[in-house]
């Protein structure tokens, strides 16, 4: 237990550390509502907390009228394993987004080493994994018959570029009852993607993705006597620059219905609707912006589907007999 403790401790000071440290970089992560479903994809760690093999795919529009406004899809996958006796969390996650002429893929492998603590269940997980960086400079138009712009930038690229880069992140992840909460650092290592140009070998361009900072936490409490269940939940993120945060407050009826509100700082305010039907789950958001977005954008929609399989973890027949008797 020591040693765990240790771990724990070396690696929220890895995170202090690599704060300090971190600038102002371009991010890739997407912005998604109903995050409280897809905690693995922000926090290794969350990876296998359950008896389930649990499946996430989201599809996100966001900005709807603005040209160019972030297209997220997410795929998350997670389930517990036994491995030398002891149980380990293992995941699989994969984002692609396009942003105006950008396109990035993330995928990551991750893994969660499990312990018992005060009562609840202390995880620490990692992620490796990639990040291709795409950008369609084929599209890039600079107009020459005004005193603002030049028909040609050396800095903006004229053609399409791509690059991959290694991507690590890492967190803690601790569960008692019916509560949770989880810290955790995307692209550690700060990934830069060296773009290569189709067409001119010798064109050097760079993309680096920057530290984010994430903190989560959450709950399902009962209401006595009823069938109704109360799901609070909180989402902060800093990228060492700019902090923000959402809060969400959500119902579950019978373990089948749920409605939510939610409120992103600054941002919009959110309706969320959800279904539960055996081992399949639905789920929808929809974002009203209360910045001046408000003028040019009719909203953000979000739908989440998902699937669970229920997995036995016991030892089966660990004290097995061969019975001697003659029939």
């Amino acid at each position: 237990m020591m040693r765990l403790r240790h771990l724990f401790i070396l690696m929220f000071i890895l995170m202090i550390m690599v704060s300090v440290s971190a600038g102002a970089y371009a991010q890739v992560d997407a912005q998604l509502t109903q995050y409280f479903e897809v905690p693995s994809y922000y926090n290794p760690a969350a990876t296998g907390n359950t008896d389930f093999v649990r499946l996430r795919a989201a599809s996100r529009m966001q900005w709807v009228g603005v040209h160019g406004a972030p297209r997220t899809f997410l795929f998350t996958g997670d389930m517990p394993v036994k491995l030398l006796g002891k149980r380990i969390g293992v995941g699989l996650m994969a984002q692609q987004e396009t942003i105006g002429l950008y396109d990035n893929l993330n995928i990551g492998a991750q893994i969660a080493y499990k312990a018992r603590l005060f009562g609840g269940t202390l995880s620490v997980g990692l992620q490796v994994g990639f990040l291709n960086q795409g950008f369609k400079g084929s599209d890039v138009v600079l107009p020459d018959d005004d005193d603002y712009h030049q028909g040609s930038d050396d800095a903006i690229p004229t053609t399409d570029l791509n690059g991959t880069a290694m991507d690590l992140a890492a967190g803690v992840f601790y569960t008692r009852k019916n509560l949770w909460a989880g810290l955790s650092m995307t692209h550690i290592n700060r990934p830069v993607v060296s773009f290569s140009s189709d067409t001119d070998p010798n064109a050097l361009y760079e993309f680096q993705a920057g530290r984010v900072l994430y903190f989560m936490t959450g709950g399902n409490i009962p209401v006595n006597n009823t069938l109704f269940e109360i799901q609070p939940s909180l989402l902060v993120k800093s990228d060492f620059t700019f902090t923000t945060g959402e809060l969400t407050g959500r119902v579950r009826y019978n373990r089948i219905f749920s409605f939510g509100l939610g409120y992103r700082y600054k941002d919009a305010v959110s309706v969320l609707l959800g279904v539960e039907i055996k081992d399949f789950y639905l789920g929808y958001s929809y974002d009203y912006p209360t910045s001046a977005l408000s003028r040019v954008s009719n909203g953000s929609h979000e739908v989440m589907a998902g699937y669970r399989l229920k997995l036995d973890l016991r030892e089966k027949n660990r004290h097995k007999h061969k019975s001697i008797r003659i029939m």
